[in-house]
């Protein structure tokens, strides 16, 4: 099977530091500010930081896509870049796709700040669906979810 890309940028509000922090504690963050899309975000090894670190989300029941826990490895930080990268190693994403990486990037962009959110796959069967579908409307709606909590914070 082929190894296929989708990319997705998402303008922010909130300026590039505060939005990078928020998505570093995403696992203290997002279960509580988004209780309808993540269940919990526990990490698994490591400070859930770092390159090796392994954390394991639970997303909400009731969700538009066949994903209901994801376990994940941080592959690539660079903080001064604000990029992380991470792939996934277990859950029903494997289901669909023989490999996933992931890489989010905040840049600074006028007042606020353009999130650019990618990921590379290997579909493991021709009918597996197109990641778009899973992936990518759950990524904008985390982004812009997370822009509100920040400028009402």
């Amino acid at each position: 099977m082929a190894i296929g890309n989708l990319e997705v940028d998402v303008e922010v509000k909130s300026n590039p530091d505060k939005f990078w922090n928020s998505i570093r504690d995403s696992d203290k963050l997002f279960p509580q500010a988004f209780p309808e899309l993540y269940k919990s975000i526990e990490i698994l090894e490591g400070d859930g930081k770092a390159v090796g670190s392994v954390r394991f989300v639970k997303f909400a029941e009731g969700l538009p896509f066949p994903v209901t826990k994801s376990k994940e490895k941080v592959e690539v930080v660079d903080e001064a870049k604000k990029t992380v990268g991470y792939s996934i190693l277990e859950g029903e994403v494997l289901d669909f796709y023989k490999s996933f990486k992931a890489q989010l990037v905040v840049e600074p962009k006028g007042e606020g700040s353009l999130v650019k959110w990618s990921c590379e796959f290997e579909k493991a069967k021709e009918d597996a669906p197109n990641p778009e579908i899973i992936f990518k409307e759950f990524a904008v709606k985390t982004f812009m979810d997370l822009d509100e909590h920040l400028l009402k914070a």
